[in-house]
């Protein structure tokens, strides 16, 4: 620890060695033990700075200023969220009746390929999840 470096936590964080860095805490401390003088010297400074700035205070807000932010506050929304609600309940049952289409669509495949069919039939009513006798393999 520096006395550079001392003053500038000082005065950085103030006169209270609560508030200094947790990493430099500890080198600071024994830096003012070390040298009492000069550190009594930055505390002194820092410590009428504090006194300073704990007298400050903030008012209250005043009451006409609290009524006029609440009367310019947006409405709620919760007539907006109707809207919201019916288009996600549409979109959900869209999503529902794509996965029945696409489930007839698949049971149908099936069922075409499980039918049989005779030899002199031409190919093109065959899917792939027909068996292996269809395409002509085992001939």
């Amino acid at each position: 620890m520096t006395p550079e470096r001392f003053r500038t936590i000082v005065a950085a964080y103030g006169s209270d060695a609560r508030r200094w860095p947790h990493a430099e805490r500890a080198a600071a401390e024994a830096w003012a033990q070390a040298h009492p003088r000069a550190a009594l010297e930055a505390l002194d400074e820092a410590a009428e700075l504090d006194a300073w700035l704990m007298q400050d205070t903030v008012a209250p807000p005043a009451p006409a200023l609290v009524e006029r932010i609440v009367a310019t506050a947006p409405a709620p929304q919760r007539a907006r969220r109707r809207g919201r609600v019916w288009w996600s309940g549409a979109a959900f049952a869209g999503v529902g009746l794509a996965g029945a289409l696409a489930g007839a669509v698949a049971v149908s495949m099936l069922m075409l390929g499980s039918a049989p069919i005779a030899q002199h039939e031409p190919g093109y009513l065959t899917t792939t999840f027909s068996g292996p006798g269809i395409d002509g393999a085992d001939e």
